[in-house]
C-alpha cells in the first residue's frame, strides 16, 4: 500500500475518543482545534454541553452519544487531508486535486514558492523552477493553459492541477508587463518590435474588432496566431 493511500486509511485516536460518553465530544473540538476549523470545534463543544444537558434521559443522551460518533467518522477524511504532511499528498488526478482543493484551498500560481509547486502540486522540479523564473520577470498567469504556452509544463500536468490553482493579480506588476503592448501599440509599432506585418496587422484588427486582449491566451484564441509569432513581445 502506497504511503498516501496508508495515511487515508488510518483512523485518528480522537475518533476512537468519540466513543467516550458525555466526553466524546471534546475529541471532535480537539479535532477543529488542531485543523483550525472553528466550526469543528463549535460542535463537539455542542456535543459535550448537550451530553451532560440530557443526561438523565437515556434516550436522548443515546441520540448525542450515536451523532458525535457519526460525525467523527463523517469528519475523519477531511482531517486526515487537512493535516497531512507537506508533500505526502499531492494530486494524481484532477478530480483528486478538486478534493484536495476543498480542503486545503487552492494554490495561487502567482504567488506561491517553487516549493509550494513541488511539494503541494507535484510538479517536476524543472517546471517549477521555469515558473518561478517567469514569476520574477514579472510575468502573470492568467489562465491554467498559460503553464502550458508560456512555461512549457505538458498539457497532462496542467489538467491534473488545474483545479488546485488559482490565479490573482498584482496590478503594480501588471503595469509593467510587456505583453499589454499588444492592446496599445500600433501595426508599425509592433513591426519595429520585431513582428511579422501580417501577424502585426492580424492582432491590431482584431483588438480593434473586438476590444483589448486579456491574455496571452486570449490574443492566441482570438487571432488564431501562433505563440512563436508573438513569442519574444511575451
Amino acid at each position: 500500500m502506497s504511503q498516501d493511500l496508508y495515511w487515508l486509511r488510518q483512523t485518528p485516536n480522537w475518533v476512537w475518543y468519540s466513543f467516550i460518553p458525555y466526553f466524546g465530544g471534546l475529541a471532535i473540538a480537539y479535532a477543529g482545534q488542531k485543523t483550525n476549523i472553528r466550526s469543528w470545534m463549535g460542535w463537539g463543544v455542542g456535543f459535550t454541553l448537550a451530553a451532560l444537558a440530557l443526561s438523565s434521559s437515556a434516550n436522548f443522551g443515546t441520540l448525542v452519544w450515536i451523532a458525535q460518533i457519526v460525525t467523527a467518522f463523517t469528519l475523519k477524511k477531511r482531517y486526515l487531508i487537512k493535516t497531512a504532511p507537506r508533500g505526502l499528498l499531492v494530486p494524481a488526478t484532477a478530480t483528486n486535486a478538486e478534493e484536495l482543493a476543498n480542503v486545503r484551498g487552492k494554490i495561487d500560481i502567482n504567488e506561491c514558492t517553487k516549493d509550494d509547486m513541488v511539494r503541494i502540486l507535484g510538479l517536476p522540479i524543472v517546471y517549477a523552477n521555469d515558473i518561478e523564473s517567469l514569476q520574477n520577470e514579472g510575468y502573470i498567469f492568467t489562465h491554467a493553459e498559460e503553464l502550458s504556452e508560456i512555461a512549457g509544463v505538458p498539457e497532462s500536468h496542467v489538467r491534473r492541477i488545474a483545479p488546485m490553482i488559482c490565479f490573482s493579480y498584482n496590478y503594480q506588476k501588471e503595469s509593467q508587463f510587456t505583453w499589454k503592448r499588444l492592446n496599445i501599440l500600433s501595426p508599425e509599432e509592433l513591426i519595429e518590435n520585431g513582428l511579422d506585418r501580417l501577424v502585426a496587422e492580424t492582432i491590431v484588427r482584431e483588438r480593434q474588432s473586438k476590444g483589448a486582449y486579456k491574455s496571452v491566451v486570449d490574443v492566441k484564441r482570438r487571432t488564431g496566431l501562433p505563440f512563436d509569432s508573438y513569442r519574444h513581445i511575451c
